[in-house]
Parts: structure tokens; C-alpha cells; sequence
């Protein structure tokens, strides 16, 4: 049995990811399908996705969160069964990358299209939350 089965750290590195690829798997079945999000009494959701910011490289963002927690999801799961550090390290490397992503994501939400989408926000808090379990994970796993 790995070591990583008795970390509490390796169930949240599985969860956390998987609730950020159910956000961005049903963002970007909505705007496959040519709807809008449902959003909260702020409506910010439909300003964001309506912008021209919601693409990147001629496809949808949200399509980039769901490679993205893919990836997680498949680091935290190897790591759970195996115990293999690589593992950790994949979503610790890829933590960097999302975290930065977000951050841009946010500054564009806040002060370009200045709206605030709330499945943005929580997806967002899936990314940066799974990087910070990613370290503390990394740093405790036996090299």
C-alpha cells in the first residue's frame, strides 16, 4: 500500500480536480451548445463567456480547464495508487501554469471586461487550491 493512501492530502489532490473538470466540462458543453451559464443575481457570467476573451488560440477556455484538471486529476490518481513522487510533481509543475492562468483570467474579468463569473471564480478556486495541496504534498512525499 502506498504512503500516499494514508495522506489526507492525496484524496483532496483527486476531488479538487474533479470538481474543477466538472465546472469546466459543463462551461464548455454551454458554449458548444451556444447558451449561456446560469449565473447568480450579478449576471457577470454572460458578459465573460460573451467576450472576446472566452477564447484563446480559437477555442473556448473552458476547454483549457478541462485538459487542464484532466491532468490533475490523472497526477492525483497515480499518486494515490502508486505513491509515484513524478506524480506530484506533474501537478505541482502544471499548478504553476494554472495558477498563472487564473491570475491573468481574473485580471481580465476585474479590469477589462469588469464582470465576475461565478463559475469562474469557483473554478478558479479549484486550480489554486489543488497547486497549494500539490506543494504541501510535494514537500511532505518521501524523495
Amino acid at each position: 500500500m502506498s504512503s500516499a493512501r494514508r495522506d489526507p492530502l492525496a484524496l483532496l489532490l483527486l476531488v479538487l480536480p474533479l470538481v474543477g473538470l466538472a465546472i469546466a466540462a459543463y462551461l464548455l458543453a454551454v458554449r458548444l451548445a451556444g447558451g449561456l451559464p446560469a449565473c447568480g443575481p450579478g449576471g457577470g457570467c454572460e458578459l465573460v463567456q460573451g467576450s472576446e476573451y472566452s477564447e484563446f488560440l480559437g477555442l473556448p477556455v473552458a476547454l483549457y480547464g478541462v485538459v487542464y484538471s484532466a491532468i490533475v486529476t490523472g497526477s492525483g490518481l497515480r499518486w494515490l495508487m502508486a505513491g509515484d513522487r513524478r506524480a506530484l510533481l506533474v501537478a505541482y509543475g502544471i499548478g504553476i501554469l494554472g495558477t498563472l492562468g487564473i491570475a491573468y483570467l481574473t485580471y481580465l474579468e476585474l479590469f477589462v471586461i469588469e464582470a465576475i463569473c461565478a463559475w469562474c471564480v469557483a473554478y478558479g478556486s479549484t486550480v489554486i487550491a489543488g497547486f497549494v495541496v500539490a506543494a504541501l504534498a510535494l514537500r511532505r512525499a518521501p524523495a
